[in-house]
């Protein structure tokens, strides 16, 4: 018996068929392809990279910059600027929103697209240096500033995913098409492929159990997730954690199954960001079928309004069932 190759599934053609809307042309034509070849581009960058070095400065937040912190941060910010829609941009490594492009100064319109992006370029640098996985986090925002919006405001999300293949997760969430999240190949002559058309979460029953637990060591000073991790452990999940937020997001979708836990306990502050983590991550988990909630309120994360850059909070995201299950144990 013979088999055939399906034919590849281009990403122009399904964009078209995802966003028909005429007033979301740049978004289908531009947005999402510039910065899906960033994610390439990216990707390309970190293979041609011979070392893993600190440059020597540090970003907006303290934090110690990378050679390839500052590679993936330009390779962005290149991308956004060739794209007229987008108005404003700011990341983790620059977190204001300015201009996309110099000389420019903004003002909102509300009779043409205009979009802000918000960025984490390379998130996972304390795993990059032993070559483990690492992703960038991209959201896209209706409008010229996200801060003190409606989250829904928040109309699409782009993951990028940097293993032994580049690819990126691609959420849209925009007023009259129905949300959807895919999967598109990237290579490095720039041919986007779209690998899975839908990502989605199962429903149960469930073949595997998997859960990801961060910061596990706070488990030793917070006996509610201690007995939680006990808990997954007795039931036979199986442990499926990197310490890559974006890789561990990409397992869960890709098995179908999954829950990552990031808590915040007296001993452990919130660390995650919620411009430039949180809130394109929880985009995508939603779009799947998921939930993605605060750990220290039980709140959707898009519940809570961005009061600025630098918001933080923990997360918990992926399965309902599982979602529902860390709820109970965290605050019950």
């Amino acid at each position: 018996m013979s088999s055939t190759k399906s034919p590849e599934l281009e990403l122009a053609p399904f964009l078209k068929s995802a966003l028909p809307q005429e007033n979301r042309a740049s978004l289908r034509d531009s947005v999402i392809p510039q910065l899906l070849s960033a994610i390439a581009d990216i990707g390309k960058g970190l293979r041609g990279s011979y070392d893993v070095s600190i440059v020597g400065t540090e970003n907006a937040f303290g934090d110690e910059q990378l050679n390839v912190d500052v590679l993936a941060e330009n390779i962005i910010r290149d991308s956004i600027a060739k794209s007229s829609a987008i108005k404003t941009a700011s990341s983790e490594e620059d977190p204001v929103e300015k201009p996309a492009r110099a000389g420019e100064t903004t003002q909102a319109d509300t009779s043409v697209e205009q979009y802000t992006v918000a960025f984490d370029p390379l998130d996972g640098s304390s795993i990059i240096g032993p070559n483990w996985s690492v992703g960038a986090i991209i959201g896209i925002w209706d409008g010229v500033t996200a801060v003190g919006q409606p989250t829904e405001k928040q109309i699409a999300s782009v993951l990028g995913v940097f293993g032994p293949r580049t690819l990126a997760i691609v959420a849209l969430r925009v007023p009259g098409s129905k949300p959807i999240c895919f999967e598109v190949s990237l290579n490095d002559t720039q041919k986007f492929v779209v690998a899975r058309p839908e990502l989605r979460l199962a429903e149960p029953p469930f073949k595997t159990r998997y859960f990801a637990p961060a910061n596990l060591r706070a488990a030793a000073d917070n006996e509610k997730y201690m007995n939680l991790v006990t808990n997954f452990i007795t039931d036979k999940y199986t442990l499926r954690y990197s310490g890559g937020l974006i890789p561990d997001i990409y397992h869960a979708l890709v098995k179908g199954h999954g829950v990552y836990i990031s808590p915040v306990t007296a001993a452990s502050k919130a660390k995650l960001r919620r411009l430039y983590e949180l809130l394109p991550v929880a985009l995508v988990v939603e779009c799947a079928g998921g939930q993605a909630i605060d750990p220290e309120t039980g709140a959707r994360v898009f519940d809570t309004i961005l009061k600025g850059c630098d918001d933080r909070a923990g997360l918990v995201c992926g399965t309902s069932e599982e979602v529902e299950k860390v709820k109970r144990a965290l605050l019950e």
